[in-house]
């Protein structure tokens, strides 16, 4: 298959690209290689993938709008992995307008781009911050999102909201993957694994909000992947048995699915924190802070509908993906444990 992934210099993106090239697949990455975050990191991230023959990268916003045109309109496309977009749930808070341009304009475009192309599937990336301020545990599917509690939180669930629009008027399928807080070797050095072994090598304090006592769905980088080419390989279908009267907000009359992906199995931040030190062979100070604006205390991921629609469940102890990330870290910024 012919298949686009966009922020293909991102986290994910990178990841995805890699495995669907070593599958067999053409890829089109694109990526607009943003300083949101350290740029060497994402052409280190491009350096792994340029040497394949069946990659071919192009620099691109999807806030362009003409430009993403003319990629769709040439390229003929099967199906679209989009990853692309404005991270970040603090910085949602403070610089708003980006998640406009990148999470709404940009997905606009993107399905814009398929429905004229005629694309197979779209497979785009939510987020577990769309559950905000429900408290029902754990999160699944069919819980009500209606209260995001960040602005990062309300364009993933405007996205989804889109996609259905696309999926009900021009019967285009999708399927929305609500990911939970996703770790591993080429991370984003603005999250948490990075930051904290950043400060333990240097031995300097780590900032824990909440005293460390919200517990967090770590789920490892493999385990995403997995999870976005199985469903990426299932196309969305509507589902037969759904009403109106009583309608699941998990799927649709039309072709649109919407997925947790995680390991369902969350752990205090302290507890993780404690990992990390212990793969470097170091600890340090944690400066213990309140509850920070935009966060949520809980996440865990419900995949009951992950494991009948694709076989799979995310499976990697926290214990095996912190170890595999510092030897990643490790030697990436040449440290030695």
């Amino acid at each position: 298959m012919k298949i686009l992934v966009t922020g293909a210099a991102g986290f994910i993106g990178f990841h995805v690209s890699q495995y669907l090239c070593n599958r067999g697949d053409e890829v089109v990455g694109i990526d607009n290689l943003n300083d949101y975050y350290e740029v060497s990191l994402k052409e280190a991230r491009l350096s792994q993938l340029e040497p394949l023959s069946n990659f071919r990268f192009t620099k691109l916003d999807i806030s362009d709008r003409e430009g993403m045109a003319n990629l769709f309109k040439t390229e003929d496309f099967d199906r679209v992995v989009h990853l692309a977009a404005q991270a970040g749930v603090r910085y949602s808070i403070e610089n708003p307008h980006a998640f406009a341009d990148s999470n709404l304009v940009g997905f606009l475009n993107i399905l814009e781009g398929c429905r004229h192309a005629k694309v197979e599937h779209l497979v785009y990336a939510s987020s577990s911050s769309v559950y905000g301020a429900n408290e029902t545990i754990p999160f699944s599917e069919n819980d009500n999102v209606e209260h995001p509690v960040s602005l990062y939180a309300a364009s993933k669930k405007a996205n989804e909201s889109m996609a259905h629009s696309y999926s009900q008027l021009y019967d285009l399928p999708t399927t929305g993957l609500r990911f939970f807080t996703v770790y591993g070797p080429w991370g984003r050095p603005d999250m948490s694994p990075i930051l904290f072994a950043r400060a333990i090598t240097d031995g300097k304090p780590i900032k824990v909000f909440n005293c460390g006592k919200h517990r967090r769905d770590f789920t490892y980088i493999d385990d995403i992947v997995e999870g976005v080419v199985r469903t990426l390989d299932r196309v969305a279908q509507p589902n037969p048995d759904w009403s109106g009267l009583d309608p699941n907000p998990a799927s649709s009359k039309a072709p649109w699915r919407i997925y947790n992906i995680g390991n369902s199995q969350p752990v205090e931040l302290l507890y993780y924190i404690e990992c990390i030190e212990k793969s470097l062979g170091k600890t340090t100070e944690k400066e213990m802070l309140p509850f920070q604006l935009g966060d949520v205390e809980h996440t865990y991921a419900d995949v009951e509908a992950l494991m009948r629609d694709t076989g799979y469940k995310p499976n990697t102890p926290i214990e095996t993906g912190v170890d595999r990330f510092i030897n990643w870290f490790s030697e990436y910024y040449e440290f030695n444990n």
